[in-house]
């Protein structure tokens, strides 16, 4: 009994002993399978660039799947494929020069010239030959003038919204030209308005369409063209009417055929 308490903290001694020459072996072992199962990788050299020689994507050599750890890393980052911005297409490129250019030298970019026969806006004053209507740009070949109010504006496009508010944009522009057409001639009366309340000469009138229809935009257009000089038809169409809708067709066995738009037919 004295030897054994004499000697009592061997058995610990040899315990803890025993444990770490246990552990030593097992972390020795451990570093020996992860050698062995680490993947091998390698990188092959072009000139003073550092690039993947010809195997898989992640730079393989000969398709093998060993990895170097060294250069694990740098494979985790994006590639220089993927950092470099996408080229602009050369048409692009030469535009953006050119700005650049522009800018360095001060020159600044010239501006569109927008066509006169683009204007949307109603002209207060038409003019006329003795035979044809003309432009506001040849309005200095005029041998008369005639003044629009904004009434007969307003009346000129309800007759179009009343007579052709089914029928195509042109359309609408050439019943515009044959009221126009009529105030130019002698034969009819001398105003918009007289033009247009001529007796028997336009079915909304009579049947009172006139007064409850508002124009649309269409209508508003065509006759802001038409005012501008734009023809649907030519100078000497005064007549128009639908073959199906029409009663009398007196103008139809009488006068000459210039054209069909729709579902009217214009006649000079």
């Amino acid at each position: 009994m004295e030897i054994v308490k004499e000697h009592r903290w061997f058995a610990p001694l040899l315990s803890v002993l025993l444990v770490c020459i246990l552990g030593v072996g097992l972390y020795a072992e451990v570093q020996q399978t992860q050698k062995k199962n680490a993947p091998m990788q390698s990188l092959s050299w072009s000139g003073n660039s550092l690039a993947p020689s010809h195997g898989d994507r992640m730079g393989t050599r000969n398709g093998s799947n060993r990895t170097s750890p060294i250069f694990a890393e740098a494979y985790q980052q994006p590639s220089w494929r993927q950092i470099m911005p996408t080229p602009l297409p050369a048409s692009q490129m030469k535009q953006a020069g050119q700005a650049r250019s522009n800018v360095a030298t001060g020159v600044k970019k010239p501006e569109v010239q927008h066509s006169k026969s683009a204007i949307l806006t109603p002209p207060t004053t038409i003019y006329f030959t003795k035979t044809q209507m003309l432009s506001q740009d040849d309005k200095a070949l005029s041998t008369w003038s005639y003044h629009v109010s904004a009434k007969e504006l307003l009346l000129l496009q309800k007759i179009v919204m009343a007579e052709a508010e089914g029928e195509p944009y042109e359309g609408k522009v050439a019943v515009a030209n044959v009221v126009l057409n009529r105030l130019r001639s002698a034969s009819f009366p001398d105003t918009i308005q007289a033009v247009i309340y001529q007796k028997a000469q336009f079915s909304p009138v009579a049947n009172g369409r006139l007064r409850r229809v508002q124009p649309n935009q269409d209508s508003i257009r065509a006759v802001t063209a038409a005012l501008n000089g734009h023809k649907a038809v030519p100078d000497n169409t005064c007549f128009f009417l639908s073959l199906t809708l029409a009663e009398d067709l007196t103008v139809h066995h009488s006068r000459t055929k210039v054209k069909t738009i729709g579902h009217h037919t214009f006649y000079k």
